[in-house]
């Protein structure tokens, strides 16, 4: 029998984290995917299927998004975009990984620039 990617692994986790999780316009799904050298993270509404606020290291003035460092930098700047939009609320999304590094570092920047999960 082969043996399954790493990826394959963590899709399958986050089916199973999905199952549960789900965003609604009054509490959105705040979304995290980690590369190798960036970090993602949208705010989305599930019932209307659009993302409604997004940050990320690949932006232009973006952050380094393979360390933590740059993770935090992308958590505070997604909390401040949320909040200019009137979001407070949120239900978290670890995507599949663990709650760790720099899914965990994302996550305590977001709770410290002010979302609420």
């Amino acid at each position: 029998m082969a043996r399954e990617s790493k990826d394959t692994i963590r899709q399958r986790i986050h089916s199973r984290i999905r199952r549960r999780v789900q965003g609604t316009p009054q509490r959105p799904r705040l979304a995290v995917f980690r590369s190798l050298n960036h970090i993602y993270a949208q705010v989305i509404d599930d019932e209307k299927g659009h993302t409604v606020v997004a940050a990320s290291s690949n932006e232009k003035d973006g952050a380094n998004g393979g360390n933590v460092a740059g993770a935090k930098a992308i958590g505070k700047l997604l909390a401040q975009r949320a909040q200019d939009k009137g979001i407070k609320v949120v239900v978290f999304d670890r995507g599949g990984y663990l709650y760790h590094g720099r899914v965990k570092a994302l996550a305590d920047a977001a709770r410290e620039a002010g979302l609420e999960f």
